[in-house]
């Protein structure tokens, strides 16, 4: 027998491991499904382009198979050197300013860097921690330690030329008409203003070296090879990038620029009330040229802008026609004067260098604004409750309207009475909207899609689980309401644990389903119309989540919102909404079609986006702060955060430090993260933990006995004459010409496994990671044995090419140095069962560890008995005998399930 066993021979198809290759020249990698393989070459060899009547510079020298990428003829993202003049497309980047090796600037030394790195940027210790850490460093050996205080160590970070850019402030203040008498103190107040230089910050993103390789210089659009179907995926991709081209290009000295649309997008948010109330108002800034994936995760692509004044007043003036009025006004004033250093790179181009090292001419333009929907309304200049984007009646917004336009405002405004404006059009004419000072700028057109407001916050909790409440009173009664809500909590509280998906042990009203099927929830408590509903919308949600959008897409995403709209009136007729559904949040989903094709993926533009910068940005300096006068210490700390990001591109670059280690930032529970690398893997990877587990057995019979499993050296055997044969072969009779496994073996409590998976929270290349389970204590309690995807079928794609499992046991043989797994299979596809022996005992299967896609979340089938008080989490998987497949588990599990 073989010394070792093959990672990939033609082994038994229900437990393959990878071995279908990828055939595209300088690719080594190999996949368990032909599914997989599809989604490799679509993620990694995806683009040819059409070079027909292209630049050189565009064109690719060795076309790929899968998608084909046309770029705009006119703005190119041509390079060019410091001046602006064309240079040849295959000219090098201009050399990187060498400076010596010990050249660490103010930091002094490489320990000197990293030491003031971790601790105002990792630890982010308090300034009598820092004085606390370095004296005892001082201590410890006598050797000096690279700072005295925090006093030098925030000098030393503030010496940092690089990523320094300084904070401006203006004021501005009421200057209309005032009462003779009594006048509001508001109109005396000066409200203050902090921004930085949004063409310096714009200048500093587009140079990050980090991006090279995650932007796009110029627009482009994407079509699948074969039915030429339109592909979204990245910001520039959409049709909004290409037709401001088509108008910048008008003027023939922009041609061979690149255009870089400003994204902006702003938040109020309380850091803490208990302190007092402490609101903020922070701007953001992003470029659309890089790609959805390095916003969602920041990676210095979100910039803070700057902070806005939030006006208050006595609570007498807050509905004050005047002082809101004013309010309105104030924020656009102020908008205008901060993005004004814009305004002369909207018409002529200005040089700039980019990731790639290369100079190229810059024109900007205003890109979509990221906001919720009270601030699309101030910021639109609309009347609450009115589309933004559509002209219809907020009485009846499922009737649709023509799209609004500013040129249609202005003449509206311009025509009609103030009055007649605002009952008959939803127009504020006391407002003009800040893109009005800038060229190309179409407000109604830039307001962003928002997943998170519009759909998670809004349509989903604040209206259709509210509803469920209402329709469960009206049928049941307060008393019968409570009772079902209660089962639907028990049953929340049961479902298995998943990684990433947040537990509530004793169920939490039901608030959180979004990462669990309704039908498994409810079934048995409300009409089966609801149920549809809920689905209906979730996939709605998860569609739009997805990282790449086509046309197909799109039709999934029609068919889910008439679904949506059909099973919806199960509420009216109910009596739960017989006003019907003229709502804002909901209205806001028949545009998402629309803003798609305009913008890509909505993903990349998101108020989730500018939410989780809040915390880096605004709430953890915060907490670190005095309390008092707070906002300045919160500046300073974002620019010496600013300013050693900067210091640690620059030191990389220069070849001073490593490229940084792969960060993961651990989401919401320990066993799921991201992964800040880019992907080095086709579609997932499956390893086992790095310590083997101590106190088990080292040998199959004794795992054998300490599992209960008889027969688990005749499963070994099975699968390694499986694997040493063709799968053509059949079993041997006997098992005496079984080969026998007498070596050593170890086992393992845990594996993790690595996947592509852009449309979740992840990583700047995508990637994510969660840890699979199969230890028999788990946080000192009951074990847990996880249940797992396993490739089955290499002809097949999505469900039909996989089977569900549970795994019982992680093993490595280290003789045949292959890592196994012991596992009880299940059958069905998107209702599943365990599956049994004749004689009652568990159909188990020794399959290849590299046979796991990733981890399933399965939904026990409740019925309509209540759920036992002895039921939980824990004990679900061995009670139940049927379950879900819950494709809603994560958006990664939707696109894999479905």
């Amino acid at each position: 027998m073989p010394q070792t066993i093959p990672r990939s021979p033609a082994g038994r198809r229900a437990v393959s491991a990878s071995r279908i290759p990828c055939l595209h020249a300088g690719c080594h990698r190999w996949f368990k499904t032909a599914s997989r393989l599809n989604h490799h070459k679509s993620s990694f060899h995806s683009y040819s382009f059409h070079k027909s009547g292209l630049p050189a510079h565009l064109q690719s020298t060795s076309p790929h198979e899968g998608v084909v990428r046309d770029y705009h003829e006119e703005l190119t993202g041509q390079k060019c050197d410091s001046n602006g003049q064309p240079i040849h497309p295959s000219s090098p980047p201009p050399p990187i300013f060498e400076k010596p090796p010990d050249d660490w600037g103010s930091y002094g030394s490489q320990l000197g860097f990293e030491t003031a790195e971790f601790i105002f940027q990792e630890a982010e210790m308090s300034a009598s921690k820092i004085d606390k850490l370095l004296y005892l460093w001082g201590c410890s050996n006598g050797s000096r330690p690279p700072f005295s205080d925090h006093n030098e160590l925030y000098e030393t970070i503030d010496a940092t030329k690089l990523g320094d850019i300084r904070w401006d402030t203006f004021k501005l203040r009421y200057n209309g008409e005032r009462p003779t008498d009594n006048v509001p103190p508001w109109m005396d107040e000066e409200y203050e203003y902090w921004y930085r230089d949004p063409s310096t910050v714009v200048e500093n993103m587009l140079s990050n070296t980090e991006f090279d390789g995650e932007i796009d210089y110029a627009p482009y659009r994407d079509f699948t090879a074969g039915d030429k179907k339109r592909r979204y995926e990245n910001f520039m991709s959409g049709d909004w990038a290409w037709l401001q081209a088509d108008e910048i290009a008008r003027d023939p000295s922009t041609h061979g620029a690149t255009f870089v649309p400003i994204i902006l997008g702003s938040d109020k948010m309380t850091v803490s009330v208990a302190t007092g109330q402490n609101d903020y108002w922070p701007v953001y800034l992003s470029i659309g040229n890089i790609h959805n994936n390095v916003r969602r995760t920041h990676c210095n692509g979100v910039e803070l802008l700057s902070f806005l004044a939030i006006p208050k007043a006595a609570k007498k003036y807050t509905d004050d026609p005047t002082f809101r009025r004013f309010k309105k006004q104030l924020f656009h004033t102020a908008m205008s004067r901060i993005l004004s250093s814009l305004k002369a790179g909207m018409t002529v181009p200005q040089v700039m260098k980019c990731p790639d090292g290369h100079f190229r001419r810059a024109v900007f333009g205003i890109g979509p604004y990221i906001a919720d929907y009270p601030e699309q309304v101030l910021i639109s200049g609309i009347v609450q409750n009115w589309c933004g984007r559509c002209i219809v009646l907020p009485d009846n917004l499922d009737a649709g309207g023509p799209p609004r336009t500013a040129e249609l405002m202005r003449a509206l405004i311009e025509e009609l009475q103030a009055g007649a404006a605002w009952d008959e059009w939803g127009i504020d004419v006391n407002v003009v909207p800040f893109t009005e000072d800038f060229p190309r700028a179409d407000i109604c057109q830039l307001l962003a899609p928002d997943i998170l407001h519009q759909l998670v916050k809004g349509s989903f909790k604040d209206h259709l689980v509210e509803w469920v409440g209402k329709y469960l009173e009206l049928e049941y009664g307060k008393a019968g309401a409570k009772e079902r809500m209660m089962d639907i909590d028990r049953r929340i509280a049961a479902a298995p644990p998943f990684p990433g998906l947040q537990r509530f042990p004793d169920g939490r009203g039901f608030s959180q389903w979004t990462g669990d099927d309704s039908k498994a929830l409810m079934k048995g408590h409300v009409p089966q119309d609801i149920v549809r509903t809920l689905r209906a919308f979730l996939e709605f949600c998860y569609i739009v989540r997805q990282n790449v959008i086509t046309d197909d897409t799109l039709k999934d995403l029609r068919n889910a919102l008439e679904r949506f709209h059909h099973y919806r009136e199960v509420f009216r007729d109910v009596g739960v909404r017989t006003e019907g559904f003229s709502l804002p949040r909901q209205h806001s989903l028949v545009h998402y079609e629309a803003l798609i094709r305009l913008f890509g993926a909505p993903n990349g533009l998101c108020t989730s986006i500018t939410e989780s910068k809040h915390i880096t940005a605004v709430k953890k300096p915060w907490r670190r702060s005095s309390k008092y006068k707070a906002l300045g210490q919160i500046l300073r700390t974002n620019q010496r955060l600013s300013q050693l990001a900067a210091a640690r591109t620059d030191f990389e670059a220069h070849g001073m430090l490593p490229i940084s280690r792969p960060r993961e930032n651990i989401l919401k529970d320990e066993h799921a993260g991201i992964i800040d690398e880019r992907p080095a893997l086709a579609h997932s990877d499956v390893k086992l933990a790095r310590c083997h587990a101590r106190g088990r057995a080292r040998s199959v019979p004794a795992l054998a006995i300490e599992l209960g499993i008889p027969a688990l050296s005749m499963l070994i055997a099975q699968f390694l004459y499986e694997q040493l044969n063709c799968e053509s072969t059949p079993l041997p009779a006997g098992a005496s010409h079984l080969p026998v496994f007498t070596g050593p073996l170890k086992v393992f409590h845990s594996a993790t496994a690595t996947f592509v998976s852009p449309s979740d929270l992840s990583g700047i290349g995508g990637m994510r990671r969660e840890t699979i389970r199969a230890i028999p204590v788990w946080h000192q309690g009951p074990a847990r044995y996880d249940t797992i995807f396993m490739s089955t079928d290499d002809t097949f794609n999505g469900m039909l090419s996989m089977e569900i499992a549970r795994v019982l046991c992680f093993f490595h043989l280290s003789t045949q140095m292959v890592a196994l797994t012991l596992a009880h299979l299940f059958i069905g596809m998107w209702m599943v069962r365990p599956s049994f022996m004749g004689n009652g005992s568990k159909n188990l299967s020794v399959i290849h560890l590299d046979s796991i896609v990733r981890s399933a979340h399965l939904l026990p089938i409740f019925g309509r008995e209540q759920v036992p008080r002895a039921v939980n989490f824990h004990n679900s998987l061995d009670i139940y005998r049927g379950f879900y497949v819950n494709c809603f588990a994560d958006y990664h599990a939707f696109e894999l399930a479905s």
